[in-house]
């Protein structure tokens, strides 16, 4: 990893930073900024709180003369949770401080990592081995398969700093989680663990722990398997450990004089299969389960290093509904138990079948994944860039999403957290499912794994289109079931408009991300259904300005003429305007563009005051829940996905950029101390600085003004700064991005977990859109362009490869991987 990676951070003022673990629909866990290992997810279910006790690594070193015998945790010293409003990422396990008491932690501890690779080093005064612990999960653009895998992969670089020789053991721990429902606290009697058996497998260069439970049926939601290796087949194992004593005396007598492990020590610690061949194979107790524990002997000369490998892998199946689903109930369908399953589980046999995989292919997927951090941070993003554009990633691979056993894309709209136990708890996904109107923001998954992008489209035309046309903003699972097209929905009550031309928006950028001209002649008939539906509810006088009720994202319905739906159906008349000419249907597409004309300037004349757009009630409007002369923040929203898809000005551009000015000048709060929260806290410290949704700086707050005026989410921040970076305003862009950036540091909230209603919440996604604000580099596969822009080394991604793109007075195209078989468009 280069210099250019996040700074250093000591884990003592990083606290919240936890970076997910785990690939695209796997579950996983989380690495925080002292090395441990939290925030257990493997089966899917969100938790930040999940714990497995007794798990993580732990180091023996021994020297003869003089004499030194040292255990520790290989992890800094926990540090209290910072006790940041609606997050727990700063949450410390009750098992892992008692243990940090018990045993020694490394007195220094200091993280850096760009997404997907975590590095933390570890030093302690009381013995010379230094630790270098890197921990990542397989990641490449394009590939799926690939960032898919069910994996933690580990690196440990011991180094002997002193001047004698040194010797003894670094050991992994794995609790046997088969069985564990994911969200009660494993204690001394645990429903659903009992029966696990823990069983040992050498050969090719390793050491593994295979973890099942056998006494549940093949077909239970919980049942699975559970690997810990490492790359030594000699080393030693205890395969059932029964807890941190049982640990600590197997430690204790592992390493002779020469750092070999002593295989053949007679049992002293109580377990009477701890040196058969073959490990233990006995039961746990019900309510109990094992650890289990590989333990790597070294001996290091003065100034020597050597690597150990670790990886724990994982295989959970089973997925089925275990989410309260939208709509109207059905009371037809009883207590049945719906089954979804996981992608990986038809992939992969068994873990020991992904634990091949990885073994096999380790410098590979190490190489391949440090190909694509390396792309970002040898570019020309500054360091904070490369940091919080890499962690995009990490939504797309967070139990946020999934992919089912039938290969469709899922997600929600995030994980239920400490932002959600008001209203639904703190286990789940929240806000189900493919919510249209938050998804439109997102913008990783289509830039990075465009297939997954378009398998959503293909969910919203196949499933969930109505007859008519329209599109509900929630997905009901399995999706044979019958769909939200004719009951009030939820989150608003009927279908969202902003999701719906969203769908037009995104159709046209699956087009240009490499969905082909037979996929868009395909799905055309739905697109003209789609488009009609909303022509004629919303703009049935043809001036192309809508009016009526407009249910939205903000959860409530919008009203009369207003700029956040306007421009969005600006844009939307833009892209459907492309896609009319990339389909020949000439007819469509000059009816759009006239439609367009219109709307530009209707919309323009009715709402800019001068200053920014406002909103403008018919008679007979609602008035709660709208904003009327308030300055909402991405009241120019369309402007910004027409930057995306080349679209052009939809507005004048100075009075875009007006407005844009005006949300910052009065929208970017500085210190939030002494600031009246009337719902969600986002930003709570006289130092935070943050975007709030709707400001009256003029006066004329409603006395119900629109949902969430009063908060600040991060989704609309990078869409608002990744917007100005597109107008050229960079000073305003940069002041909400530090805002957003500094309050997500790791001190008290997470650089790799922006909330909302929920954890790793989908509408920050748009924050990918910033790569593109920055860099003028556009894909379009569809004419076969790659449009460039500003002068530097920029990154580019595609269907059909990645790599970098360097502007100056000639253009060079670098491919890392796939193709580039592009024509290079230099912007005027």
């Amino acid at each position: 990893m280069t210099d250019r990676l996040s700074p250093s951070r000591p884990h003592t003022e990083a606290p919240a930073l936890a970076m997910p673990v785990g690939g695209i629909g796997t579950g996983g866990f989380a690495v925080n900024a002292d090395g441990s290992l939290r925030q257990w997810q493997l089966q899917g279910m969100p938790n930040h709180l999940g714990a497995l006790p007794g798990t993580g690594f732990w180091l023996r070193v021994t020297q003869v003369e003089p004499p030194l015998n040292v255990i520790s945790m290989v992890q800094g010293t926990p540090v209290p949770d910072p006790q940041a409003s609606l997050t727990t990422d700063g949450f410390v396990p009750e098992w892992m401080t008692a243990a940090a008491e018990s045993f020694s932690t490394f007195d220094s501890a200091a993280f850096r990592g760009t997404y997907p690779v975590a590095e933390v080093e570890l030093t302690d005064p009381r013995h010379p081995v230094e630790v270098r612990m890197r921990v990542l999960n397989p990641m490449a653009p394009r590939d799926v398969e690939l960032s898919s895998i069910p994996t933690g992969m580990f690196e440990f670089t011991l180094t002997n700093t002193g001047p004698i020789g040194v010797h003894g053991t670094l050991a992994g721990s794995l609790l046997n989680a088969i069985g564990w429902d994911g969200i009660t606290p494993i204690a001394d009697s645990t429903p659903g663990l009992g029966g696990n058996v823990n069983r040992l497998r050498r050969g090719k260069g390793w050491s593994r722990v295979v973890m099942d439970n056998p006494s549940l049926d093949e077909s239970d939601r919980l049942a699975g398997q559970l690997v810990l290796a490492a790359d030594d087949e000699t080393a030693a194992v205890l395969t059932r450990c029964s807890g941190l004593e049982h640990l600590d005396a197997f430690l204790r007598s592992r390493a002779g004089n020469d750092g070999r492990s002593r295989l053949a020590l007679a049992p002293t610690i109580g377990d009477p299969q701890l040196n058969a061949p073959q490990g233990g194979s006995g039961p746990s107790p019900q309510g109990r389960s094992w650890l289990g524990v590989v333990g790597v002997p070294f001996a290091l000369a003065p100034g020597a290093s050597r690597t150990i490998c670790f990886s724990i892998s994982w295989h959970l199946p089973n997925r089925f509904v275990d989410i309260e689903q939208f709509g109207a109930p059905h009371p037809e369908w009883g207590a049945s138990t719906f089954y979804l399953g996981n992608a990986y589980g038809r992939r992969y046999l068994d873990a020991l079948d992904v634990q091949a995989t990885v073994e096999r292919r380790w410098d590979e997927l190490v190489e391949r994944t440090l190909r694509w951090t390396g792309t970002l941070a040898g570019s020309s993003l500054d360091a904070r860039e490369v940091e919080h554009l890499a962690a995009q990633a990490a939504y797309v691979r967070s139990p946020t999403c999934f992919i089912g056993a039938d290969g469709r894309f899922y997600g929600y709209e995030g994980s239920l957290g400490d932002s959600t136990w008001m209203w639904s708890g703190v286990f789940g996904g929240s806000c189900p499912l493919n919510c249209t109107h938050v998804w439109q923001y997102e913008a990783a998954l289509a830039g990075l794994w465009p297939s997954l992008e378009r398998n959503m489209r293909d969910t919203e035309f196949d499933v969930m289109q109505a007859a008519g046309g329209s599109i509900p903003h929630r997905l009901r699972v399995p999706t044979y079931l019958h769909q939200m097209t004719d009951e009030f929905i939820g989150g608003p009550e009927e279908p969202a408009l902003d999701g719906m031309l969203a769908t037009i928006l995104k159709s046209l950028r699956d087009v240009q991300r490499g969905a082909g001209s037979e996929w868009l002649e395909r799905r055309w008939p739905q697109l003209v259904r789609l488009y009609t539906h909303i022509r004629e509810k919303w703009d049935a006088d043809g001036d192309g300005v809508l009016r009526g009720i407009q249910p939205s994202t903000h959860d409530i319905d919008l009203a009369g003429v207003n700029p956040f739906m306007g421009t969005l159906w600006l844009a939307a008349l833009r892209a459907y305007e492309e896609l009319a000419r990339r389909v020949g249907d000439t007819e469509a597409a000059a009816e759009a563009a006239e439609r367009f004309r219109s709307g530009s300037a209707g919309y323009d004349e009715l709402l800019f005051d001068g200053t920014h757009y406002i909103q403008v009630l018919d008679e007979g409007d609602p008035e709660d829940f709208q904003w009327r002369t308030g300055v909402l923040s991405d009241q120019v929203i369309g402007q910004w996905w027409a930057h995306q898809l080349g679209l052009g000005p939809i507005l004048p551009p100075e009075h875009v950029r007006s407005a844009l000015r005006h949300v910052v000048a009065s929208n970017l709060r500085h210190g939030f101390a002494d600031f009246a929260h009337p719902y969600r806290v986002y930003a709570d410290t006289a130092d935070d600085v943050g975007l709030l949704m709707c400001t009256w700086p003029e006066g004329g707050r409603p006395e119900v003004p629109t949902r969430y005026a009063d908060e600040v989410w991060t989704g609309i921040e990078w869409q608002v700064a990744a917007h100005c970076f597109f107008e050229g305003l960079e000073e305003e862009g940069r002041a909400v991005l530090e805002g957003l950036w500094d309050r997500h540091d790791g001190r008290r909230r997470n650089p790799y977990n922006e909330i909302e209603c929920g954890d790793h919440y989908a509408r920050a996604m748009a924050g990918w859109t910033l790569l593109q604000a920055r860099s003028g580099v556009r894909v379009d596969e569809g004419t076969g362009e790659l449009h460039v822009g500003a002068e530097g080394r920029w990154p580019w991604v595609s269907a059909a490869g990645y790599g970098t793109v360097t502007v100056g007075e000639q253009v060079e195209v670098d491919v890392v991987e796939g193709d580039c078989p592009f024509t290079v468009v230099r912007a005027d």
